[in-house]
């Protein structure tokens, strides 16, 4: 119909209604000049340049690898820190807050009696507030840095710390021989030295703020013990009996 309607011989012709309603349709299902252009020049450059990709799916990038270290090691790295930054690392590995959290720590937050502190909403990475619980370590700590501020619990000659990668953190960890090791690896440590001791998941999520439980689940091949006993089940022994064996 369309191909009709552009003969010469079809010019001042006179349509009926239905001609015209089926050449309309039929323009409307067809090509622009400027459409068929487009796709023809599209695969002209495709030809001109067959390396070009219009797209390609990206491999889903390897899990990194978990950097915490020995009980070794932290006591070689605590050996050569200053005593401010001792106390900070010290009380990092007791209790996995992040540098942030443990800076920004104030009096009005730690709770002596409970044996607690309360990280706030807002430097939450989990943007809500959690309690953090003091183990031993964690108390002494804190209740060395009394008296020294009003207001902040970790201070370096009376101010505030505002820093904790500094100068003095780098050449504690050269003289220490750790390698490739951020501050933030010790909340790694921390986690990793729980599930090692036990911790159940779902606790440690609790006691580190995580928001979700995949967060966790990073740490769970570091803890084989509750899979021992279910490996356990299936035996084999060579010899007679092994067939008996497999079916119980």
């Amino acid at each position: 119909m369309l191909r009709r309607a552009l003969l010469p011989e079809s010019v001042g012709k006179t349509w009926t209604a239905d001609e015209e309603q089926q050449l309309k349709e039929a323009f409307e299902r067809s090509e622009s000049v400027a459409d068929i252009a487009t796709r023809h020049e599209r695969k002209i450059r495709a030809i001109e340049a067959p390396d070009r990709c219009v797209s390609v799916r990206l491999l889903k990038e390897p899990t990194r690898r978990i950097r915490f270290l020995t009980h070794a090691q932290a006591a070689a790295l605590l050996g050569e820190l200053p005593d401010h930054l001792k106390d900070i690392v010290s009380f990092a590995l007791a209790t996995g807050l992040r540098a942030a959290n443990i800076t920004g720590l104030t009096w009005e937050q730690v709770d002596l009696a409970l044996r607690q502190a309360w990280v706030h909403q807002d430097p939450a990475k989990a943007r809500r507030a959690i309690s953090v619980p003091f183990n031993k370590s964690a108390l002494e700590v804190v209740i060395r840095q009394q008296g020294k501020h009003p207001a902040y619990v970790f201070t370096y000659e009376g101010n505030p710390v505002k820093q904790v990668s500094t100068l003095a953190w780098y050449k504690a960890l050269r003289r220490a021989g750790i390698e490739r090791f951020r501050f933030h690896d010790l909340r790694h440590t921390w986690a990793s030295w729980h599930v090692q001791n036990g911790t159940p998941l779902h606790v440690l999520q609790e006691l580190g703020g995580w928001e979700t439980p995949a967060m966790v689940r990073r740490y769970a091949h570091l803890a084989a013990e509750h899979l021992a006993a279910y490996a356990g089940r299936v035996e084999f022994t060579h010899g007679t009996n092994s067939a008996q064996q497999l079916a119980a």
